[in-house]
């Protein structure tokens, strides 16, 4: 072979490809506004947000206008954006927003940059707060005549399609990793019982452990077997239900929750102290389980609202859970008129009424952080709002965001 053709070989050998992909993440959020008619005439401006919702790594809010944005319209428009609410600098995005028309006849009113040509390409949101949408979305006049608000009610579609780049460099070979199964091993070595040494007597029912597992799981544990010196073979647990002894040592072996206590996490509001869930916070509470409390948390989270959410602070408080204590404070000082007025509230009063300072407090360390952190000019007690202001405000009181912003 030639030298040239022996070059020829090794540039072959050595030739890569690369392809660079640009396409859209997109996600959807769905913002519902309840009585339309209260909200107007809180000012040319001033809007009415929804909660944060992720995007593309990104976070996003709809803010809707009851009064317009424009001064120089009068009113004559509601307006509607969506704002960039996270930090992030020169972010690429498609935008959709939707009036949706609630008559079933389908005649929704759309804004979209999806699915045609864009002239000068996708929207770029320069900085946090950057937004895009519409002064003029639609005449309110028109707007309260139509089938879009019914029962002084709106419902408003959003989808953001953040723009992301990646480039694909093929692999020639590539293995599997499997999936852990650590979880399934030590499952299957808690049902089949091979080598316990230990037997907790719960109520009616009887479960068999092994006191290394339990040991290298929980500090409490370690110290009830090794540290005090006991060598019980049967422990006696008087104040804790089997079901919830149960779900606790599936937790221990599997590190996840049963399916059975997954499905029923989305129980009612009223008596959500009642629920698997809060029981096993309480355990994981009393045995140090640090991963199952914060799991037992984030359910917990997802059931606050107006109703519920004096019960869960209080259980919050009683079972150290601080994540979700704080996520109760804030939300109760953000709706405080409307916490006030449930039953949740008055159960703090009586049992509880320690927290009910704190609630307070927390209501006061958001208005100092208004007063201090308000950006602009002007006199910084228009910026914060007082306890009686948010008394007078009144709010629905079974929604999870009752709060407006401006």
């Amino acid at each position: 072979m030639s030298d040239n053709e022996k070059i020829a070989v090794a540039m072959a050998d050595s030739s890569t490809s690369s392809r660079s992909v640009t396409q859209t993440v997109n996600g959807s959020h769905q913002f519902v506004i309840q009585g339309y008619s209260l909200a107007k005439g809180m000012g040319i401006g001033k809007h009415i947000a929804s909660d944060n919702f992720t995007v593309g790594g990104y976070q996003w809010a709809v803010y809707f206008y009851p009064d317009g944005k424009n001064p120089e319209d009068n009113s004559t428009y509601v307006s509607l954006f969506i704002a960039l609410t996270s930090e992030g600098s020169d972010v690429r995005a498609l935008f959709e927003l939707t009036l949706v028309d609630q008559s079933g006849k389908e005649k929704h009113k759309v804004h979209s940059h999806f699915d045609r040509s864009l002239e000068s390409g996708p929207y770029t949101l320069k900085y946090r707060g950057s937004m895009w949408g519409y002064k003029r979305f639609y005449r309110r006049q028109l707007l309260e005549t139509s089938d879009y608000l019914r029962d002084d009610c709106l419902k408003i579609n959003c989808t953001v399609g953040v723009v992301v780049s990646a480039t694909d460099c093929p692999r020639l070979h590539s293995i599997k990793v499997p999936d852990s199964d650590i979880g399934s091993n030590f499952g299957m070595l808690l049902e089949n019982m091979e080598g316990c040494d230990v037997i907790f007597k719960v109520g009616d029912e009887k479960f068999h452990a092994h006191k290394l597992v339990l040991t290298a799981r929980s500090p409490v544990f370690r110290s009830q077997f090794y540290q005090q010196e006991r060598d019980d073979d049967e422990i006696v647990i008087t104040d804790m239900e089997p079901k919830v002894f149960e779900a606790m040592l599936h937790f221990i072996y599997r590190d996840e929750l049963t399916d059975e206590l997954v499905a029923s996490s989305s129980s009612s509001e009223q008596n959500v102290t009642d629920t698997v869930v809060a029981k096993l916070l309480a355990a994981a509470d009393r045995y140090d389980l640090t991963r199952l409390r914060r799991i037992c948390e984030s359910r917990l989270c997802k059931g606050i609202s107006v109703i519920s959410v004096g019960r869960i602070l209080a259980l919050a408080d009683n079972h150290h859970a601080m994540e979700l204590k704080a996520v109760c404070l804030r939300f109760a000082s953000e709706n405080l008129a409307a916490v006030m007025r449930s039953d949740g509230f008055q159960y703090l009063k009586s049992n509880h009424p320690a927290l009910q300072s704190e609630i307070l407090k927390t209501v006061a360390g958001c208005e100092d952080g208004y007063n201090s952190g308000g950006s602009g000019g002007g006199d910084g007690g228009c910026k914060s709002r007082s306890v009686c202001a948010q008394l007078s405000d009144g709010g629905d009181t079974s929604g999870r965001r009752v709060r407006s912003r401006s």
